[in-house]
């Protein structure tokens, strides 16, 4: 066997590289998450509500989780590398085709439909990846990839808003991003490598008594589609993850509404959010290694139950701001790491390229509905509030179903069928 941290038959070459390249691909990718800084100079220039801004989050989010099931179930079949490679080509042109925005419609195609098309196929290769890679940390390795999803609007939100954007315009800005999208892609798509057939880290043995243990059972997408444990975990993802959504689609303009002064405070906000959001996924990823994914997420989302009013309430205070949005990601975050782990943990790693896209379209469902929450009820009352406490109500509804959620069984009289985890 070779050293544990070395790929069979190429020396030198780590598995914490595949946590590199996945955390290079996501870092360009997160910038959906910066979407807010973009809203106020675009309905500046062309007058548009903050509804039909929200929209083109919205659109996005739904065709990066549709088109990650389809990208999923082609990086079970082809590995990851073309994959992430057509993932990161699409997002560049997308933002490089947003510098010529004229109306609505072109933006709901680049941003929306070519950016959200990047987003599925890019994500979809490192959280299946690191599963295989990492049996023995799945939860650390897992949130450290998908970190830098997180991260991304940490670096590149506030280098838009408080430089490029200020200098340069917000088209031109597009044009930079995609530019640096490009060459992070590519250099990430290059490190995404599947370990090979039968691998397990030296020295380590599943323990089956265990919180976080994995499965034996390699499920097909149809046997978990019959596991009542998806459809739990699919409605507590979807509205445990709406709250995170909703603030990331608004947060710059939530700032502003609540008259917190200057740009860059305004700004820092969104730095602060991305922050929290990292930290959920590493940290919660690492937690429920040890405590059990599922614990994770209940507290978690329980934790978000209450951040979220509480956040409409501080929310003229700067201090109390910037604690609850690094809260609230907090919680946010956890459901991406945790929720990945979590089913490649249930229903194997063979599959789970398709088996995680099924249960992310939870997260699209939550993008879209929580980007025309927040847009939708600004409009109508002119603040946040009815917004907010929606979400802390819709989290209510999370921890009930994450609460009825549990480890599937394996089918009856099918035990047998095993494949091996890296497979």
């Amino acid at each position: 066997m070779a050293n544990a941290n070395v790929e069979s038959g190429a020396p030198g070459i780590s598995r914490w590289w595949r946590v590199v390249g996945g955390m290079s691909m996501n870092l360009a990718l997160g910038t959906l998450y910066a979407w807010s800084i973009f809203v106020a100079p675009l309905e500046k220039e062309f007058g548009w509500k903050r509804a039909d801004t929200s929209t083109v989050f919205g659109i996005a989010v739904v065709v990066f989780a549709l088109s990650f099931i389809v990208a999923g179930r082609l990086q079970d079949k082809f590995g990851p590398f073309k994959i992430s490679l057509i993932g990161g080509i699409l997002v560049s042109l997308g933002f490089f085709l947003c510098s010529y925005t004229h109306s609505l419609t072109y933006l709901y195609v680049c941003f929306g439909v070519i950016g959200g098309l990047g987003n599925g196929f890019g994500y979809s290769t490192p959280i299946p990846v690191m599963a295989k890679w990492f049996p023995d940390k799945r939860g650390l390795a897992v949130g450290l990839a998908v970190a830098g999803y997180g991260g991304g609007s940490a670096i590149f939100g506030p280098l838009a808003n408080l430089k490029l954007i200020p200098a340069y315009g917000v088209h031109t800005t597009f044009q930079i991003l995609g530019g640096i999208f490009l060459v992070m892609t590519v250099f990430g798509a290059f490190l995404l490598k599947n370990p090979p057939a039968g691998y397990k880290p030296a020295g380590w043995a599943p323990a089956p008594a265990s919180k976080s243990a994995a499965t034996t059972y390699e499920f097909s997408p149809g046997e978990v589609l019959r596991t009542p444990t998806f459809y739990f975990m699919w409605v507590a993802y979807a509205l445990g993850s709406l709250a995170g959504l909703m603030v990331i689609s608004q947060l710059v303009p939530f700032a502003k509404s609540m008259k917190i002064p200057g740009e860059a405070l305004q700004t820092l906000t969104i730095f602060v959010g991305a922050v929290g959001n990292a930290s959920g996924r590493i940290l919660s990823g690492w937690m429920s290694d040890a405590i059990g994914r599922l614990n994770v997420l209940r507290l978690m989302i329980a934790v978000s139950m209450i951040a979220m009013p509480v956040l409409y309430l501080v929310g003229g205070n700067v201090t109390a701001l910037y604690v609850v949005v690094f809260v609230v990601y907090w919680c946010y975050g956890t459901q991406l790491s945790v929720n990945a782990a979590t089913a490649s943990d249930f229903w194997g790693t063979k599959n789970a390229g398709i088996n995680y896209g099924m249960l992310f379209t939870a997260w699209g469902f939550a993008g879209y509905f929580g980007a025309k929450i927040g847009g939708s009820m600004y409009d109508k009352y002119h603040n946040y509030q009815m917004a907010f406490y929606t979400a802390g109500v819709l989290a209510a509804v999370a921890l009930l179903c994450e609460l009825a959620a549990k480890r599937p069984a394996v089918p009856e009289g099918l035990a047998v069928k095993k494949v091996p985890a890296a497979a």
